[in-house]
């Protein structure tokens, strides 16, 4: 039905302009007429008089009788260019640009001086070229990113197998001392099949979030309560590594809708990140607080900076900061690509801040508010 009425539009258009092209033609015909009938009577000269017979004395011959015709169409056809020429113009414009379009080159960019349909044309195409630029932009991170990430699985996976069948091969050929030694080999192969584990274990998790199918089974729950006991569960591991665990939270209530299970890991992930490379500060300090609608935890540990380059990209799965970052910790290199995932799957936000004094790792969580929490339980 739209196609019908914009196919009537146009021969109405189409219409009023061969209408308006006749009036205006037999305007200036006649005008010019009259002015030319007004040199015969009033201005007399030997070239003048041949003209005027010409175009007055119409019995005499066959191109005398029809010239008044010719001269009609003419000033129609004149008159007819002048008022489509801009429209035919544009139409010409927008064929060009297509086709240069059509050959690959998307940075062009069609810019029609028109109103109406063409206009409307030339943005509707202008707006596909920039969805296929971002596309192909798109198209490319991702081809890269699956470049990078086959890249960086390859040699996270070759390098703990590349021990376990070494140690492994040891065994097979009996090169060791006695079982003392045999047990050490199998200790090491065991550790770092381990590993393996973790690591394409994380690789399979992220994989699923990343692709939403992962079920987040989310219920009210008290996150103070839960970073609380969090925290108490790794005690051990704080005197471990001769760390304290500072706590300062300014509330002892904030309600969330959150899946505990899946926010446990993505705060153990941030409290383990802050020992790993935290440790030469020996305090890790989690504090809890509001912000607006949001409850934020930030996990903030006096290591060793992290160099602003390196901020944007610590998300990333597999990346890796240089120098001291850059060795093996013992995680798989997912945890921090996880525990983002992890966030913003509750509607929440995560980021790092770093500097000489400190590096800050911030969550914020929308919480419900109590007055409106009593109100749905009444």
């Amino acid at each position: 039905m739209k196609n019908k009425r914009r196919i009537f539009k146009y021969i109405i258009i189409s219409a009023l302009e061969f209408v308006i092209s006749v009036i205006l033609s037999l305007a200036v015909f006649w005008t010019l007429y009259k002015v030319t009938y007004n040199l015969y009577v009033n201005y007399r000269t030997p070239i003048l008089n041949v003209v005027i017979r010409a175009l007055f004395n119409l019995n005499d011959n066959f191109f005398a009788g029809n010239i008044y015709g010719i001269i009609g169409i003419l000033i129609f056809l004149s008159i007819y260019s002048l008022i489509t020429y801009k429209k035919y113009k544009n139409v010409s414009l927008l064929v060009d640009n297509v086709e240069e379009m059509s050959k690959g080159n998307l940075d062009k960019k069609i810019e029609v001086k028109s109103r109406g349909d063409i206009d409307q044309v030339a943005e509707n195409i202008n707006s596909i070229v920039e969805q296929l630029k971002d596309i192909t932009v798109e198209e490319r991170k991702a081809q890269q990113t699956k470049t990078d990430l086959i890249t960086n699985v390859s040699h996270d996976l070759r390098t703990p197998l590349t021990s376990v069948i070494g140690y492994l091969n040891l065994i097979e050929e009996g090169r060791y001392k006695d079982e003392v030694e045999l047990m050490y080999y199998v200790d090491i192969a065991y550790e770092k099949s381990l590993n393996l584990n973790v690591l394409i274990n994380d690789l399979f998790e992220l994989t699923k979030m990343q692709n939403r199918v992962v079920n987040f089974n989310k219920a009210e729950l008290n996150l103070v309560e839960l970073i609380g006991q969090l925290i108490s569960q790794f005690e051990i591991q704080f005197r471990q590594e001769n760390m304290s665990c500072r706590i300062d939270f300014s509330v002892d209530k904030l309600i969330i809708n959150a899946d505990p299970i899946k926010l446990v890991r993505a705060f153990e992930n941030l409290i383990t990140n802050a020992m790993r490379y935290g440790s030469d500060g020996y305090y890790v300090d989690i504090k809890v607080f509001t912000e607006g609608k949001m409850a934020v935890v930030q996990v903030i540990n006096y290591g060793e900076t992290i160099p602003v380059v390196d901020l944007p990209h610590i998300f990333d799965r597999f990346y890796r900061v240089e120098k001291s970052r850059n060795t093996f910790q013992g995680g798989s290199g997912l945890g921090l690509a996880i525990t983002k995932n992890i966030i913003e799957a509750h509607d929440g936000s995560i980021c790092a801040i770093s500097n000489n004094e400190s590096t800050i790792f911030e969550v914020k969580i929308p919480y419900i508010d109590e007055d409106k929490l009593s109100k749905l339980t009444e």
